[in-house]
């Protein structure tokens, strides 16, 4: 049924919508759960030309992880998911691999005091941050993203959850858990980086399971049960839900962006604390999404197009796609692949999940894996070691029509939530 074609993707249909997929992953694993995702996608009669699967890709809730999801006047809220606006933000520094010191601990730590990080049950800072965190360069715009929450909040109360939650700085400024991340690196020059991925936090997740629910209601309501899995349930352009839905994102995806703003600012403060020259960072500055939808013009119409866990890559495009602890990342510009609606992979992409991972590896392989990195090597970041990803290299080499490698990265030091 597969073929190569000329142009490094794969192809395959569901058979019953005539739909079809273009995969980017020559000599990459796709796994069979992952495959009959994608397939209940492309079942969809609003799917516009085509969907596109990034190299990356992996079974993922509602929708594939590493897929591009084109569609015409409807929206699938659980494709989009609930880390909404998640991506990556790099900054390239004046220091050099000698301006650092010998031993990054202290540095680690430095970060790891400036930054709220990991889960409420650790005994840390963990994900309380503050007002105190808002750079002044951002706090007028961040006050009209508080007033634009409110005006959700008041349409949509239950967004706050069982607790009442309703206010947002208090997770401002903070990375979260899980594959989130903080981390300074060299690129191929010896030159250093600070990069680091993180989101919407605990209020984009609020607002992304809050809608998902919303839209398996208005299938209800709708009589619509030919979905071949409810987490495709959509919310049609035109309808309350979906303005109010789009708006709610879009809002999502500012607190994701400024959020990352707000880090990255105070990662630079902990570092210029450090025992490091003064430094500026006055070069290369990328800050992408990976979880978002927007509204793009492809193949001649206006179609919403989902990047569950892709970036978008038009032509002349930066973006950063990162690989696991202890591997490589890469700044990228894009290619403007119009097949692949201007997109490429997010990262390396997990070839199985976080409990396997804790069970199949130890902390001694997992200390070997990330040899040369100042991070944590202990039972709580099994989930994130290395060999729980693809082969960074083999996701770069499917998608070398996608995007042109202008730095590789390695990490030097690595904070984890």
């Amino acid at each position: 049924m597969s073929k190569l074609t000329k142009t490094n993707f794969t192809v395959f249909q569901n058979k019953e919508s005539g739909n079809i997929i273009k995969a980017w992953i020559n000599d990459v694993p796709l796994e069979q759960q992952a495959k009959q995702q994608l397939i209940n996608v492309a079942a969809l009669p609003f799917i516009h030309k085509h969907v596109a699967v990034m190299p990356d890709c992996h079974w993922g809730m509602g929708a594939t992880v590493g897929s591009v999801i084109p569609t015409l006047r409807a929206i699938i809220p659980a494709a989009v998911g609930v880390d909404l606006g998640c991506g990556m933000m790099a900054v390239k520094t004046s220091l050099t691999a000698n301006d650092l010191p010998d031993n990054l601990k202290a540095m680690r730590s430095a970060i790891e005091r400036a930054v709220p990080h990991g889960r409420s049950d650790n005994g840390g800072r963990n994900d309380r941050g503050s007002w105190g965190n808002v750079p002044r360069g951002v706090a007028a715009e961040w006050q009209h993203i508080e007033d634009a929450y409110k005006l959700i909040h008041e349409k949509h109360p239950k967004i706050a959850g069982r607790k009442g939650k309703g206010k947002t700085a208090e997770q401002l400024g903070t990375l979260g858990s899980g594959n989130h991340f903080i981390e300074v690196c060299l690129d191929q020059n010896n030159d250093v980086w600070i990069m680091l991925h993180s989101g919407s936090r605990g209020v984009g997740n609020r607002i992304g399971s809050y809608f998902i629910q919303l839209a398996k209601k208005d299938m209800e309501k709708w009589f619509i049960n030919w979905l071949p899995d409810k987490d495709l349930s959509y919310f049609p352009e035109g309808t309350d839900n979906f303005a109010d839905y789009t708006f709610a994102v879009k809002w999502a995806q500012d607190f994701a962006r400024i959020n990352r703003e707000i880090m990255m600012e105070n990662v630079i403060a902990a570092i210029l604390q450090s025992d490091v020259p003064g430094f500026s960072t006055d070069g290369q500055v990328v800050n992408c999404h990976h979880n978002y939808v927007s509204l793009e013009n492809h193949f001649g119409e206006n179609v919403w197009v989902t990047r569950k866990g892709a970036v978008s890559a038009k032509q002349g495009e930066w973006g950063i796609i990162p690989g696991s602890m202890g591997a490589k990342s890469f700044i990228v510009v894009g290619k403007g692949n119009r097949d692949s609606f201007h997109s490429c992979s997010h990262g390396a992409g997990r070839v199985m999940s976080r409990t396997e991972a804790k069970k199949r590896f130890t902390v001694d392989q997992h200390k070997k894996a990330t040899e040369g990195v100042e991070c944590r090597k202990d039972a709580g970041v099994i989930d994130e070691t290395p060999k729980a990803y693809k082969d960074i290299e083999k996701v770069m080499k499917a998608q070398r029509d996608l995007v042109d490698i202008r730095f590789t990265l390695k990490q030097v030091l690595c904070v984890k939530g």
